[in-house]
């Protein structure tokens, strides 16, 4: 049995990573994290969140949708190598 074989005094919640989120005092939180990897206090609770996209009620524009940055990286991959050829050109 697992609770017979830990020493006395020790405590089985001490071993467990921390939520980390900085508090109104400025210092990491220390509950457990939850499955996300946050507390149930800083958004870690499962299904906790808002549904992606319009149906969250704060889309404005999509600049931050997962698409849209995809595409900016992709873009900047791209003026990087063009740069970078150019550059191997002129000099």
């Amino acid at each position: 049995m697992a609770g017979a074989e830990r020493a006395r005094g020790q405590n089985p919640f001490a071993d467990l990573p921390r939520c980390g989120a900085r508090n109104r005092r400025g210092t990491p939180c220390r509950l457990p994290t939850g499955p996300k990897g946050r507390c149930y206090y800083h958004g870690g609770a499962p299904g906790s969140g808002g549904p992606p996209g319009k149906r969250n009620g704060n889309y404005r524009h999509g600049h931050y949708t997962k698409e849209a940055i995809a595409e900016r990286k992709k873009l900047n991959a791209l003026l990087k190598r063009c740069s970078d050829h150019l550059g191997v050109l002129k000099g």
